[in-house]
Formats: structure tokens, sequence, C-alpha cells
């Protein structure tokens, strides 16, 4: 599913609302200061054709203004209206707005006619429009007799409403009794006239309570015409006797239901013609009977319908077509089609006008010898008569004024003196209505005047448009001069626009652009100036919009709305959902920059919308919410197609809930033999909705449908209906039939049953039947109830047997079944494996071999070879310990396999017996193996005591595993100085049988590390190592044992301390040189494996050295290793790994193989030379200083 996210922005200082400011600006340029004298204007009036309510008081308004205020006139039918005459007519106070007075016992009906207003002062008089005054009315309908309505089914019917003729004009609608609505379609509608059409009738269409109704809306008042009957009869139900009353032809005879072709109800004929008004709408019908119910087509002769304009109604009964022009005139068909053929009608469409402003005659105001025109402009259809009028009279009859000349629908003054000051009426009329506008001259000599507030402040959003206000007014009419900033120059250029009504537009509004504007207005009579400011703020941006989200119901969802606006703007932040406000609910939580809606439900699905408001602009930015959840069950599950072994079932999908279903879960219950036990049967996709399923026998079935769609699995359905197949013979046999014997004697057959539903009929038994393989025997059967295991006693031991199990049932046996190889009990093995033989590899590992017992013997299926094998002594010591046998299996039918993990100088006992599935036979006589010498391990321990000046005594324990007989031990050792560098080593042979010894001849104050260990004839074992110092002098003795270290005692401690102190204050004064420009090289240099060493200060300037990458401070090399000699070499044993057994003493594969290492671990040998051995370590480091 593709994102919806949807972003919106607009300006309030600029686009629409900024272009209504400047209309309104340039309309207000036009207006005369109420201050100054001018003739009167009509501001508001009432429209030309007034329909009031009879019973209201009647209100005619008439509003003027002018310099000095006008008075009011009225006339009615053309001749003046003296309304102190009447008291139930009264004039407002300053106004010329007529009341009269219904309400106290004054008609409506009597004040019928045309009035006109004029407002008059000493400059001119403007005149209203003609209102004709009509009160309204809602007549109610003629009695009559209405005639039921016997029709036959299938013919067309009209059902007339003919409402009273009320003005205006009533709303006609269709109801019944119960004041409900008649239901309307293509076949049954209602026409533009009122009346009800019926294209076809049915029997459904039989009632006694067709009611048309009447509704007046300017009285309120609902008028209704009697109820019309309608009766159907269809040919099922016709009788003589009804068909003797109705009538005595043969119109109700026996005669089918027949379709029919189309036949144009209304209009009548092939052609009409229609006249419209441009501007209005244009509403054609047309109404067609026919069985089947025809469809109505309109098309344009010679055409198109116009677009954006054409709506199609009533079924598409009604063309409607709005604001018409003369271009919409022309022939429009319509076309009324069913099976059976078609029918049409063409109306002729003439569009005429009421007279329409081309250009209206406005306002006019002139210095006294200046000159200009009244230009009054209209079309219509037919061309419309233009009449100038001077104060209401017309002009050839009016006082008459050298400076105007009137030249058909323009008027020209020249040299205007201020007595020409006057208001013109243009009226422009046909036969469809007429125009009435009035104008005035206004002869003035007035300096310039700013009407634009002082310092007024302008704030707009950059990059948009800015409109600077400057009404002004002025006789002659003065020029407007724009300047920017206090000593700026005049304004020009393509960057601004000068409108007529003095406004300043800058097209695009940037930063730059604030400031302080000035407009200047001058003419011949004075100059004036104002300042107006503008400032340009930053726009409102989301910079984090919502973004679209698919949410499981139930669950959590958060939109964002992170906004970024001017500092001096205060946004307000609406979320809205569906363009409408968010529901008043408690699960949405709005906070500063998000929406959160907790616990979704379906409902919540929809558009969200962030709305940020400031006073200039406003974005929004929107996404989608789109809320999934499971699919709602399928229901309606229907069976049809029953068969004896399939069935179609078919069912309609539930909601899916936004996530597309991708398949249906078929499952079925036996309600026969596992009532309440559903079972799945199978499933198919997620466009499918029928399926045939397949049956078995003697079931009575019910299924439901689940519906899987990506959210998870919906409820199941409702089960369907049951259906009980009929009873069969078994159509499969019991699986898995086996074989095998509990008991050397016996011979078990076991089988899985079968299921409920496999029975295929009542009476479930099994036929088993088993014979002696390659023995010509004949087959021994027994049937047995519905069981799953049958024991055949007195069998020979392990002997091969064929077996079958048969189903069956009461109404016969299932196919034959197929034929599986069993057999009888085993028992153990009777002899041992012979000629058993052992090949020692080196000093951990050997190979046994055997024969193999024959397979008569083993009587059973064979499984293996067991080897078990124990160590006797160990040939070094000659001293007994306790026996603790080990095994390894070898699976199969081996005769080899490897004895892995023995220990070196050991004598060993092993025997061999052979396993079945019984157990195991009786052992091989004992063989005796022996391993050869081995590198012995480390010594148990050395200690190092007695430290004197020049010697240390050193004490020792034998190898815990001599592995052989001990030849000598192996002593070197080596100085270590105080960078824990190493001296030169040095090694001493000592005899086996010696235990301790002192070394001699060392230096003092020295530390020592030292190296032990022990050797065999086959080599050196691991080694030990210790570390010990000599001491300082006979007055003080130092610890010569690892296990003290120099960095406890107290006066390295404060050596220490002091070395700390002195490092920190050389890092104090190298900082604060460092800041005063001194340079200061220090190079890192990091080990992997020690810490860095801490460099000595240089002696000449008292700074830390720089470190070098010469070769003199690369990193000690390593000391050296001598590998150990206890490992299996490759060329030692050429037998693979397979040959090891299942051992449960050590690691082993299921196939025999052994997992391990034949060799120990390596210890690591002394270093030779000054390398040092180990990476040095702080204190070490720190030493580096003493």
């Amino acid at each position: 599913m593709q994102p919806k996210i949807m972003m919106k922005k607009k300006s309030v200082s600029a686009s629409k609302a900024s272009l209504v400011l400047f209309l309104c600006q340039m309309i207000s340029a036009l207006d005369v200061p109420l201050d100054l004298s001018q003739p009167p204007t009509i501001t508001q009036q009432s429209p030309k054709d007034y329909i009031v309510d009879p019973r209201e008081n009647i209100v005619i308004q008439c509003e003027a203004k002018g310099k000095p205020p006008p008075s009011f006139s009225w006339t009615r039918n053309g001749t003046h209206f003296d309304i102190d005459k009447d008291a139930q007519v009264t004039m407002k106070p300053n106004s010329g707005t007529l009341v009269i007075n219904i309400m106290n016992g004054g008609k409506a009906e009597a004040y019928e006619g045309v009035y006109q207003c004029t407002a008059r002062n000493e400059r001119g008089a403007a005149i209203s429009n003609n209102i004709v005054i009509r009160p309204s009315r809602s007549p109610l309908w003629t009695k009559e007799r209405l005639e039921p309505n016997h029709v036959r089914e299938g013919d067309s019917l009209v059902l007339h409403c003919r409402p009273p003729v009320g003005l205006p004009p009533p709303i006609i609608f269709w109801m019944d009794n119960a004041f409900q609505r008649l239901p309307q379609s293509e076949r049954v509608s209602q026409g533009l006239n009122g009346d009800l059409y019926f294209s076809n009738v049915q029997p459904e269409d039989t009632r006694e309570d067709y009611i048309c109704y009447a509704r007046f809306n300017h009285t309120q008042t609902i008028q209704q015409k009697q109820p019309i009957s309608v009766k159907v009869f269809s040919m099922d139900s016709l009788n003589d006797t009804i068909a003797a009353n109705l009538s005595d032809t043969d119109i109700y005879g026996a005669k089918p239901v027949t379709e029919r072709q189309p036949v144009l109800l209304t209009p009548t004929g092939s052609t009409s013609t229609k006249v419209e008004l441009r501007g209005n709408v244009l509403l054609l019908e047309c109404i067609a009977a026919g069985l089947p119910t025809p469809v109505i087509r309109w098309i344009k002769e010679g055409g198109e319908l116009p677009a954006n304009r054409t709506f199609f109604e009533n079924f598409k009964k009604t063309l409607k077509i709005i604001d018409v022009s003369e271009a919409d005139s022309g022939n429009y068909k319509c076309i009324a089609r069913n099976i059976l053929g078609s029918a049409h009608h063409v109306i002729s469409v003439t569009v005429k006008a009421a007279p329409y402003w081309i250009t209206a005659p406005r306002n006019l105001v002139l210095s006294p010898g200046e000159d200009g025109t009244l230009i009054c402009r209209a079309n219509g259809n037919p061309k419309p008569n233009i009449s100038w009028l001077a104060n209401g009279v017309p002009i050839a009859i009016a006082p008459e004024d050298p400076s105007r000349k009137v030249d058909g629908d323009t008027i020209i003054f020249s040299h205007v003196q201020e007595r020409s000051s006057a208001v013109y009426q243009c009226n422009a009329s046909n036969e469809y209505g007429y125009l009435l506008a009035n104008a005035f001259v206004n002869v003035l000599a007035e300096p310039p005047r700013i009407l634009t507030t002082t310092n007024k402040l302008y704030q707009v959003i950059a990059d948009s448009p800015a409109l600077l206000d400057c009404a002004y007014f002025g006789s002659p009419k003065p020029e407007i001069e724009w300047f920017k900033g206090v000593k700026g120059s005049i304004l020009r250029g393509n960057e601004y626009i000068f409108h007529d009504n003095g406004t300043l537009e800058i097209p695009v509004a940037q930063k730059d652009s604030t400031g302080t504007y000035t407009c200047v207005a001058r003419n011949e009579l004075g100059k004036i100036q104002n300042e107006v400011h503008l400032e340009v703020k930053d726009p409102t941006m989301i910079i984090k919009q919502p973004e679209y989200k698919v949410i499981q119901r139930y669950g959590q969802v958060s939109f964002e709305c992170i906004i970024k606006h001017d500092s001096t703007l205060l946004p307000t932040v609406i979320w809205l959902k569906d363009n409408d406000a968010l529901p008043d609910d408690e699960r949405f939580l709005v906070g500063k920059d998000n929406l959160t809606i907790m616990n979704v439900t379906d409902k919540d699905d929809g558009t969200y919308t962030c709305i940020v408001n400031t006073t200039l602009d406003s974005v929004s930015a929107s996404a989608v919410l789109t809320v999934v959840a499971r699919p709602n069950p399928p229901f309606d599950l229907e069976l049809t197609g029953q068969l004896e072994r399939s069935v179609e079932l078919s069912w309609i999908p539930g909601d899916e809930n936004n996530s597309p279903i991708t398949n249906f879960v078929i499952e079925y219950e036996d309600g026969l033999h596992e009532p309440g036990v559903w079972h799945y049967q199978t499933e198919v996709p997620g466009t499918q909705t029928t399926v045939q399923l397949k049956l078995s026998p003697y079931v009575n079935y019910s299924f439901r449908v689940i519906a899987v769609n990506e959210i998870g699995r919906s409820q199941p359905s409702e089960p369907s209906e049951q259906y009980l197949t009929k009873s069969a013979n078994p159509d499969e046999n019991p699986s898995n039939v086996q074989g095998i014997g509990s008991e050397p004697d016996n011979l078990v057959i076991t089988w899985e049953s079968l299921k409920g539903f496999q029975s295929n009929g009542p009476g479930l038994q099994y036929k088993v039947s088993w014979r002696q393989k390659d023995v010509d025997d004949e087959w021994t059967s027994v049937i047995v109830a519905n069981v799953s295991k049958y024991i055949v006693s007195g069998t020979p031991t392990f002997v091969p047997y064929e077996i079958k199990v048969q189903a069956l049932n009461d109404l016969g046996y299932a196919p034959e079944p197929s034929e599986v190889i069993g057999h009888s009990g085993e028992d153990l093995p009777m002899v041992a494996p012979g000629n058993v033989q052992v090949h020692v590899i080196n000093s951990t590992l050997a190979k046994v071999h055997w024969d193999p017992v024959p397979l008569k013997t083993v009587r059973g299926h064979l499984q293996g070879y067991k080897v078990y094998y124990w160590k006797v002594q160990s040939l070094s010591r000659r001293s007994r310990r306790h026996v603790e046998k080990k095994i390894l299996t070898f699976r199969g039918n081996k005769t080899f396999g490897m004895l892995p993990g023995l220990e070196p100088y050991s004598s060993y006992k092993l025997n061999v017996r052979v396993v079945n599935g019984k157990g195991e036979g009786p052992a091989s006589p004992d063989k005796v193996f022996k391993t050869p010498e081995g590198v012995p391990s480390s010594p148990s321990f050395l200690k190092i005591t007695n430290p004197t000046l020049d010697s240390l005594t050193l004490e020792w324990g034998s190898p815990t595993h001599p592995n052989g007989i001990l030849i000598s031990y192996i002593l070197k050792f080596q100085p270590i100085n105080n960078t824990h560098e190493l001296g030169p080593l040095v090694e001493i042979r000592i005899p086996a049988n010696e235990s301790s010894m002192i070394l001699k001849n060392l230096n003092y104050s020295t530390r020592y590390k030292f190296y032990f260990n022990a050797q065999t004839s086959v080599g050196s074992g691991s080694q030990i190592t210790e570390e010990a110092v000599t001491i300082m002098d006979e007055g003080k003795m130092a610890m010569a044992s690892r296990q003290v270290d120099i960095a406890t005692q107290g006066w390295f401690i404060g050596l220490m301390c002091a070395v700390a102190l002195l490092i920190l204050i050389l890092l104090i004064v190298c900082f604060i040189r460092r800041n005063k420009g001194g340079k200061y090289p220090v190079k890192e240099k990091e080990d992997a494996h020690a810490d860095p060493e801490i460099q000595p200060m240089k002696e000449d300037d008292g700074t830390f050295g720089e470190y070098s990458d010469a070769e003199d401070h690369k990193p000690l090399k390593k000391g050296s290793r001598t590998p150990s000699d206890r490992t299996v070499k490759k060329e030692d044993s050429d037998d693979s790994l397979v040959d090891y057994g299942e051992g449960v003493n050590g690691q082993f594969n299921e196939d025999g193989s052994f997992i391990g290492q034949y060799s120990g671990k390596k210890e690591k040998e002394p270093a030779e030379g000054n390398e040092s051995s180990e990476a040095p370590s702080p204190v070490n480091a720190m030493n580096s200083f003493v």
C-alpha cells in the first residue's frame, strides 16, 4: 500500500486576502469623504421582485448617503405616494425605509404595486429600482373526486399532482399516510411538474396512499392532496368476476405480461422548444414508458455537453446545465432505450438574456474646468435600449447644462462648474428585464487628503505579496508617489506595482523589504504625506510532517507535527480528522508537537491533518491512518451439490479490516465419531469463496471457514449444516504395521488404527495374518476388534515373518494390504569374539582387532561390539589402584577400533563382546598390553628459600605423573633488571634422585627467574617457573618469594608519591609555557600488550622528551619457546578418527569418532639474552626514574 501524505500552505497576507483588500481599496478610492458636499448615493434597497409574507409587516428598504443628508420621497405605481395620509405607513427617521403595518389590521393585498424611492439634496437626486411588492399565496387544493387507478402489470402510469398556483411556486413531493417519502427509482420517479411517473407498474406498486404534498416556503405551510389509490392486476390473479366489474372491454383479457419498447411519457411528440435566460439553470426532462424499464441518454446535436456545468438528475431523466449562456443554445436529444428498441425527443433550446452590464456608470469627481465622461454599456438578447435620466427626470426634459453632451450610451462633460453637480441614471431594458444605475457628477476643488491611518503597520510573510495602502482623495485627482526610508528616493522599477487607488504592491516581499514607506499625494491645491511600516516575517514551516501509518486494532499510534516559525509570531496547532474536529474522546492525546491515539479502533481510520496557524499564515500537512485487524469471520456457509464422496461449500467473506485476505482455511467436525473436535480439511486462496471438498463415507460432516490475512486468523465461522455420508467398505488399511518380538518365543504385531472417519462404516475390525518367511507355510489369520496389537506365541527365536493387517467393517473388506517383514523375539548372543589383538601406537593410543562372531550365534539384530578396557597399574610406581573400566561401543559389523586417552608407561587389560537388541554376549578372554614411556608432567612444586647476598635454596617435588622413569631435572635461571629486561640464561642438569639444592655465586639485591622441569628417556616435560630476590646487605633482608612485591613496601610508596608530585608540577609548567607559545612535542606510542613507558626528562630544558620511531626504541623481542614432545604426529598412526569407539569417559561422535587432543599444553620457555619475558608494568616504568 502506497503512503498517502498531503501538505498545503497559504498566506493570509497574500493571495486571496490581499486581492480582496486591494479591490476594496479601489472602490473606496472613488468615495467622497462624508464631510465634503456630494450628491445622494443609494446604499441599500429592497429587491426588484419583493414577495412578502402577508402575515407580517411590510418593510421596503431605501437607504442613502450624501452631504447635506438627503431627504426621501416615494412613488407608487408611477404617482406620488403620500405616506402622511396613510396611518398604516411610516418612514424610519433619517432613512427612506417604509414600514407598512399589516399586523394591526392592514391587508397586504391592499399594498400590492410598484414602488420607487427618491433621495434628494441640493446637489442632485438618486432613485431606486422599481420594487414590485406582492404578498405570497398558498391556496388550498380544490376538492375533487379521485377514482382508483386499476392498472395491468407492466403498463405505464402517471399520477397527476396539479398543485394550486402559489406565489412563489410550491415544492412538490410524494409521501404516504405515515409521512414517509415514497421510494423512487429508474422505474418510478417524479417529474419537474410534480407528477409521479411509472415506466411500468409492478404488483408491489399496489397501495391506497399515494399523496402529493405542496410546501410553500414563504408561509411555511404544506398543503396535501387527496390520497390516490392504485391497484395493479397480475395476469395470474385475473378472473372473470373482476373483469366484469371493471370493464366490458377486453382490455383486461388474459393476455400475458409482454415486454414493450420505449414510449416517451413527457415531453410528448418528437420535438419541443425551450427558452431560458442567460445565467439561469437549464432543466430538460425526458421520462419514458417501457418494459424493461428504459434507460435515458442525452446528447447535444452538433456539439458536446458543456463540461463542469452539466449534471444528470432523477436517474438521468433530467439534464441540468448551470449558468447557461448564448453558447448553450441548440438542439438537445434524449434517447430512451431498452432491449426492444428506442424512442427519442429533440428539444430546441434558445438562450435569451435580460440586460447585463458591460460597463456600468461610475461616480465622477471633477474640479472646476475639468472634463469627464459617464459611460453606460449593457448587453442582452434582444439588445437592450439605453436611456438617461438626470436627477430622476428623463434627460430630454431635464434642465439644460451647457457642460454636458449625450452621445448614446455616453455623456461627455466639458469645462464643468460647480452647478454641473447632479445624479445621472442609466436605464438598460429589454423584454426580459431592466438595469438601473445611479452615478453622480460632483464638482469640487479640494487639496489632497490621505485617508489611510498614520503609521499603520503591515506584516507579511516572506516571498508573498505586500500591499501598502494609501487611500486618498482630492480634486483635481492627486498624483501619488512612494518613498522608502527617511531619505529614500522615489520607488520605481519592476519590483513594485503602483495601483490607481494609491496602493503600493511589492509582489515578492523579502526580509530586506522591511522598513518605513512614505506615501506622498499632491495636486495643484496642495501636498500631503503619510508613513506606513512593513515587517516581513519568516514563513511557518512543518519540518517534521505526520507520516502514513498502518496500525493494528487496539494498538497505539502517534503522528508528529514539528514546526518552525518566526519568533515574533505565536502559532496555534489544530488537529483534524477527515477535515473535521477530532472526536471528543479521551483516547486522543494532543501534545506540543504530536497527536497520540490510544487503543486504536476501526472508527479511527482516516486522514489526520495538522494545521498550524499564525496571524499571517497557515500551513498544514496530512497523513492517512489505516487500522488493520484480523478479518471478520466468514458467514452464510452453504452446502450444495451433495454427492457420496464430495460436496461444494460456499461462503461470504467477512470484512477484511484493511488487510487483504490471503487464504481461507476449511475445517470439519465429525459429529458421529469425534463430536466437538475440529480437523483441518483444506485451504484456498483469499479470492476464492467456493471449494469442492472430498468426503469419506460414514461421516456426519459439519464445516467451518477461517479467514487469514497478514495480521492473523479470524474467528471461525458459524458451522454449516450437517451432512451424513453413506457407509462403504474401508478405503485403506492400517499404517505403520510392525512385527517385533518382546520375548524369545513370541511375535508382537502392532499397527496404527484407522481414525473414526476412516472406518467408512460401523463394525470396524482388523484381519491379522502372518507366516514364517522362506518357509512353505500357509497364512495364519485372526480377526480382532478395533485394537492396535496382537501377540503370536510359541515362535522360534529371531525368525523372519511376513505380516499383513487388513481393515474390515460391516459392509466388507478394505483392499488387499501390502506385506511387511518382522522378526520374532531376540535372545542374548551365544559366543564371544575371537582372535583379539592389540597394537600399541604410542603412549596414549592403541588399536584393537577381533574376529566377527557368526551371525547365527547373534540371535538377534547385530547392534555392534563393545570393548571393555581398564588400567591395571602404572609401571613406574608398581602400586595398584581402584580399577575403573572404560567402555567403547563400535556400531555395526566392525572388527577393529581405536582406544584413545591411555596413560603412558602403564599396563592395561581389555575384552570384547558382541551386542544385539536383547543385550551383550559373553566376553572374550582378557588381553593384556602395555603403553610405552612419555614425557613427564611438571614437578609438583618449586620453592625458593633462605635468600642471602649471593645464594638461594631451591626445593621441589617429583612430577605427579612421571609417565616413565625420570633420568634428570633441568634448571634454568636468569637475572631481571629494574626495567624487567632479562639477563643471560644459565642451565643446570640435576640428578633425578635429588629434591633440593643451594644455588651460589649469585649477585646481591638481584631478582632471578627460574624455569624447572623433569626428563624421561622420551624427553622433557612441562616446566614450572618462580622468581626470587637476593638480599641487599646483611642488615636488610629482602623477600625472595614471588608472593611479596616491592610495591607493598612503605618506603617505595612514599617514593612513588614524590615522583607523582614532581610530574604534576612539570605538567603545570608545560601547560603555562604552551599557552605562551612554547612548543612541547609529545608523540604517543601504543603497545598492544603493555602500558606506554614513561620516558625520562631531558636535563637541558626540564621538559619531557619526545618519543621517537627509531630502531633503538622499538619494543623488545619476545623470548623463544621450546615445543613440547607430548604430541601425536601424523606418521605415528594411519588410522582414521572413525575408528574410535563410543566411550563413556571421553568425547565421541555418534559414529564412534573420538573428539579431543593427544598433546598437552606447551609451557613457555625462558627468553634468551637481555630480553624481557613480560610486558613492563607501571611500577617498573616508574622505577626507571630512580
